[in-house]
């Protein structure tokens, strides 16, 4: 009996998935019915840290794709997350990511510089999409778009691209935990932690930080400079 309950529950779980997956794809659906035959979703990660670039990625994904767990990629454990990248790139039509380093966002402000990583990830793609949903934002291109206030929750095609640039950048801030150990960017991937707070008190801003963010919080941070 207690085998036969757990199929059951396994069965219910899996169709409450194909339920969740299935309403993230409505805009897809709305938009290839209206025509629309490539469709782009586009996302950022690290428009919030003090150190690191802004990575945005751009996917299209294919009609057909099943991806159980993909969502945004703040509510996807890390090894699923690892596990849906891998997934996306190998199963979607295209994709690609756009980086605008921590100098330049110190130069033009984040919003910008999210914007111009997001116009990157367009850039890179080997086919051009003739539609693109954007997590929150819009971007200065002769696309038609949407951007959609939490679209990585809402689209597939977004949270393909929230899973993306979240493991992109991820890696990029391990590789500067090996330069910089100190700060433990690979716990936190530059976030204001406590402990990233107390390497800054410590050993005061390294080549990576955004000396703009560092200011803004300066009264919050005190001590670090």
């Amino acid at each position: 009996m207690g085998c036969v309950l757990m199929v059951k529950r396994k069965i219910e779980k899996e169709e409450a998935e194909r339920e969740r997956l299935a309403a993230m794809w409505e805009r897809e659906r709305r938009l290839w019915a209206d025509g629309y035959t490539c469709i782009a979703g586009i996302d950022e990660a690290g428009r919030g840290p003090l150190a690191g670039p802004v990575v945005a990625a751009c996917v299209i994904l294919p009609s057909d794709i099943y991806l159980p767990g993909l969502n945004d990629s703040k509510k996807v454990a890390p090894h699923v997350r690892t596990l849906l990248a891998e997934q996306i790139k190998s199963k979607a039509v295209d994709w690609s990511v756009g980086i605008v380093e921590h100098r330049e966002i110190d130069e033009i402000n984040i919003l910008q510089a999210t914007k111009k990583a997001m116009a990157e990830s367009v850039a890179g793609l080997n086919k051009r999409p003739d539609y693109l949903l954007i997590d929150a934002l819009e971007i200065a291109l002769p696309i038609p778009q949407e951007g959609i206030i939490h679209g990585d929750s809402l689209s597939a095609s977004i949270a393909a691209a929230s899973i993306l640039a979240k493991t992109y950048r991820d890696s990029l801030m391990e590789i500067m935990d090996e330069l910089y150990p100190e700060y433990g960017f690979k716990e936190h991937k530059g976030y204001g932690t406590p402990r990233h707070i107390r390497a800054l008190q410590q050993f005061g801003p390294c080549p990576v930080h955004r000396k703009s963010f560092l200011t803004k919080f300066k009264e919050k941070y005190d001590g670090y400079n």
